[in-house]
């Protein structure tokens, strides 16, 4: 099949991305695997001032998937512009990257794009609304208040012409109002969906882990992925990235049935840390029963009618491998 597509701007090589969190700035892990290989990749999510984490423990597995409570741990804007980024630009020339970007106040975020956008080696920025270390005053995500995410969106966007992704959450009761109200506010696509709030409790039922909840993803996370992007496609003409649980070459393409142009590979490459790489590879050599032979037709097959393609068994040449993040007690 062929995966190439293009969108803001630029040519992806194929739909591939790894998650924010998944790959730290890049160079974490070139060394285990060929980044340029890949449609792209999301940084850890940058803030204005260093951050030192949760406590730990910070992951805990379950039998869906994992939950994390990282914290935002990362170097901080300084270190980001005078070593990360730098890097980037003279090591990733094929694969697209977006710096992601996260703050505790509404202007934060404008002006961590302002202080970046001059630098090289990067395509646009997601802003990360979502994350639970993340809210306005009372404990809610960003991502929850949709006038907080009008006023952040309006203010990058005024800062910089390069693309915005938004990335939402996956618990938003009125998610279709969310998503109308980053795209009339200028956000140039939307990544769907970030992790769940949860708690996973251990003996004496004490927390798993170090800061009590955390946020739940991997394949327990698809469904709610999917039907995000579908909720999600029916109510704006922005590009969609889909995330959450996508482990194989099937779940890409649940995805782009579902109305994503682009994918995002997050707890899997925890367990694998080539597991993009295969689902590249696999993607390649998909070929649906209907003969679908590129990546943009599974995509503008969304639009041919609810529920299209969604959940249906792969292609013949698509195989299911074994989950990559073990199962307790198996």
């Amino acid at each position: 099949m062929r995966l190439e597509t293009r969108l803001f701007g630029a040519t992806f090589q194929n739909p591939v991305l790894l998650a924010a969190g998944a790959c730290g700035f890049g160079r974490e892990l070139a060394d285990v695997l060929d980044l340029e290989a890949l449609g792209g990749f999301v940084t850890k999510s940058v803030t204005l001032e260093p951050r030192a984490g949760n406590q730990a423990p910070r992951v805990a597995e379950f039998g869906a998937g994992m939950l994390n409570s990282v914290g935002l741990a990362n170097p901080g804007l300084e270190v980001t512009l005078r070593e990360k980024l730098p890097w980037i630009r003279d090591n990733v020339r094929r694969a697209r990257v977006f710096v992601s970007v996260a703050g505790e106040r509404v202007g934060d975020y404008g002006s961590l794009v302002a202080a970046m956008d001059g630098a090289a080696g990067f395509l646009g920025f997601e802003l990360n609304l979502s994350c639970p270390n993340v809210s306005v005053p009372g404990g809610r995500p960003f991502a929850l208040d949709r006038d907080a995410v009008h006023a952040i969106v309006a203010d990058c966007r005024a800062r910089t012409e390069r693309p915005i992704l938004a990335k939402l959450a996956p618990n938003d009761p009125s998610l279709e109002l969310t998503v109308r109200t980053a795209t009339d506010a200028g956000v140039d696509g939307l990544t769907l969906v970030n992790t769940l709030p949860g708690v996973l409790l251990g003996r004496g039922g004490r927390p798993e882990l170090g800061a009590g909840q955390g946020g739940m993803s991997g394949p327990g996370l698809r469904p709610t992925g999917l039907l995000a992007v579908r909720c999600a496609r029916q109510v704006t003409h922005v590009p969609l990235v889909g995330v959450g649980g996508v482990s194989h070459a099937a779940d890409a393409v649940a995805y782009a049935r579902a109305g994503a142009s682009l994918v995002q590979v997050g707890t899997a490459s925890f367990g694998d840390p080539r597991a993009g790489l295969r689902i590249v590879r696999r993607l390649a050599r998909y070929r649906a029963e209907e003969g679908t032979d590129a990546w943009l037709d599974l995509v503008a097959s969304a639009s041919e009618g609810p529920g299209k393609g969604v959940g249906e068994t792969p292609g013949p040449n698509v195989r299911r491998e074994p989950a990559s993040i073990p199962v307790p007690g198996q």
